[in-house]
């Protein structure tokens, strides 16, 4: 039997066609038809009106900071169970992450947490859609409204997500994307910023390209990064956007169908999708209580002897020595520790099928 792997990407002829024809075209690099169409196209698929590309997501991250101009001595809150991204790239801008505690059930930044933390000092939420699991925008975006703070919606892991009927994605000043093998359309690495603001559109373009002017070539107003996508990149993700509909229609099957073969089982939590909010499934993860007979790694070690991968979920930041100069001692944020030390990525590719995961569903229920 080959060995089930936590995600993999879906690639087909459509996407070796489009490939083949930027290959043939000689535009490989940075300049080519597919760049400006899938920065358009996945602007709109978002309801966005413009979209800047970039070499993977956490360019997107950076270009977002720097283009809203915030840097040292600003302070901008991040969720403490996440990705290291966000973290990082306030840390690239000289800025300060103030981090807050995850909700318990849809493990997203808990909108009290982050009222808490608010103070002069800060300038900006990222926003981190939790394993496409949407945040709770209204009470985060009155709390952005209420204190004149920016809000940079990270959606790496949310393509297609909703919440009430709007997509993942077209929410706050900037949102940032992630197109790595594993999200639910992948350019290989590659990210993209997508706004509504023309001046900040044009901000993030002329950072993007080393800060070179558009009408003076090798003119350089400002300093600048090179976080340019290329045009076989695109070629891939224009392919792929054109069939995300299957994709998003095939990651809730999968969830459909761990929940009900594992629905029974006493010792498993499931992440919480608030009736307002549609899920991607993005990774469907699942965390072991403290009642289990197993450990996490004991589970992990039983599923990979039967040749099924699994991953650990993100570390809690309060608990990583990078970050931990940033954190109170009296902040314990029980929450993020609990999911990261119990949390369980299971196989989620859209080429997954169902006897594969009746499979891997039937030997953790024979725990």
């Amino acid at each position: 039997m080959k060995i089930i792997p936590v995600s993999e990407p879906n690639i087909e002829t459509k996407e070796i066609a489009y490939v083949n024809k930027a290959v043939k075209s000689g535009w490989v690099s940075s300049i080519g038809e597919f760049i400006e169409k899938f920065e358009a196209n996945f602007a709109k698929f978002c309801n966005r009106k413009y979209g800047v590309s970039t070499g993977n997501g956490t360019h997107a991250l950076h270009l977002a900071l720097e283009a809203l101009g915030i840097g040292k001595g600003d302070e901008v809150i991040v969720p403490d169970f996440s990705f290291i991204a966000p973290a990082n790239a306030v840390h690239y801008v000289g800025a300060k992450p103030v981090f807050v505690d995850a909700e318990k059930d849809t493990w997203n930044m808990d909108p009290k947490e982050i009222k808490k933390r608010v103070n002069l000092k800060t300038k900006a939420i990222i926003v981190v859609h939790l394993y496409g699991n949407m945040c709770d925008m209204d009470e985060i975006m009155e709390i952005a409204r209420k204190n004149k703070l920016f809000v940079i919606e990270d959606a790496a892991e949310a393509h297609g997500s909703k919440y009430k009927d709007n997509m993942a994605g077209s929410f706050g000043d900037i949102s940032c994307f992630s197109f790595y093998g594993n999200k639910i359309i992948t350019t290989g690495e590659g990210g993209m910023c997508l706004t509504n603001d023309p001046k900040i559109n044009k901000k993030m373009r002329l950072l993007r390209d080393h800060g070179m002017t558009h009408n003076n070539k090798y003119w350089h107003e400002i300093v600048g990064f090179n976080y340019r996508m290329t045009n076989l990149q695109a070629a891939l993700g224009c392919a792929q956007l054109e069939r995300i509909g299957d994709f998003l229609k095939t990651k809730k099957r999968n969830a459909v169908l761990y929940e009900k073969f594992l629905k029974d089982v006493p010792w498993i939590e499931f992440q919480t999708t608030k009736p307002w909010r549609e899920n991607n499934y993005w990774m469907f993860t699942i965390l072991i209580k403290e009642n289990s007979k197993y450990s996490r790694a004991e589970i992990m070690n039983i599923l990979k002897k039967k040749r099924v991968e699994t991953r650990n979920v993100f570390y809690s930041a309060s608990i990583m020595p990078v970050h931990s100069k940033y954190f109170n001692k009296k902040d314990k944020f029980q929450n993020s520790v609990y999911i990261s030390k119990r949390g369980i990525n299971l196989p989620s590719s859209t080429k997954l099928t169902e006897k594969e995961i009746k499979y891997i569903c039937n030997i953790i229920k024979s725990l």
